[in-house]
């Protein structure tokens, strides 16, 4: 099994789309040079329900729950999610700048949504990724890699790489031997985030 990108819309084919506004376009001549896998839930430690959707989006209420007061009005996004059970979301185009990194820097690079793509898996650093995420993370990470001709299994990293000391995410349950040997390129096999 495989996934597609269109290249001229920057869209997984036959993939959720639930597009966010919070995106705007790469500086000029920025192209994707970074992947960067981030880990998200909402609220903290639980999963499912629409609340990862609606806070790319714009439309988080602040009085679902506490924890959402003081994100309820943050204008963030990534490209794509993964679920538990593997079902993919695509908020913004891959071409596009996502909003995801914040303030961040890869290899004294700095605001890295200039030039990344970001992938989030619906999770926490403590709790174990499930393996239809791996599965998919790879599929995604793949598709890119084909369509992005500057994407390198060698600048695939975590969010707390490029934001160390601001964030911990995909954290210490992201098993990345794993996934390396999932996506299945020797290249990527000696690879260790930084």
């Amino acid at each position: 099994m495989s996934l597609k990108i269109d290249p001229a819309t920057g869209l997984l084919v036959n993939v959720r789309q639930v597009l966010s506004a919070h995106f705007d376009a790469r500086p000029a001549g920025a192209v994707p040079e970074l992947i960067i896998v981030h880990g998200i839930s909402l609220p903290p430690g639980e999963f499912g329900g629409p609340w990862i959707d609606r806070l790319f989006t714009g439309g988080l209420p602040a009085d679902a729950h506490p924890y959402f007061r003081d994100i309820a009005r943050g204008r963030v996004s990534a490209h794509a999610l993964i679920r538990r059970d593997g079902r993919i979301v695509q908020y913004v185009p891959f071409g596009a700048r996502a909003w995801h990194a914040g303030q961040s820097e890869y290899r004294g690079r700095s605001s890295c949504n200039d030039f990344s793509i970001g992938l989030e898996l619906e999770g926490t650093d403590d709790v174990p990724y499930a393996d239809p995420q791996y599965e998919q993370l790879a599929l995604v990470a793949q598709a890119l890699l084909a369509t992005y001709p500057l994407l390198s299994p060698m600048h695939i990293v975590g969010h707390s790489d490029v934001a160390p000391g601001r964030k911990t995410d995909p954290g210490r349950a992201f098993d990345w031997s794993r996934w390396r040997q999932l996506l299945g390129n020797g290249e990527a096999a000696d690879f260790i985030p930084r």
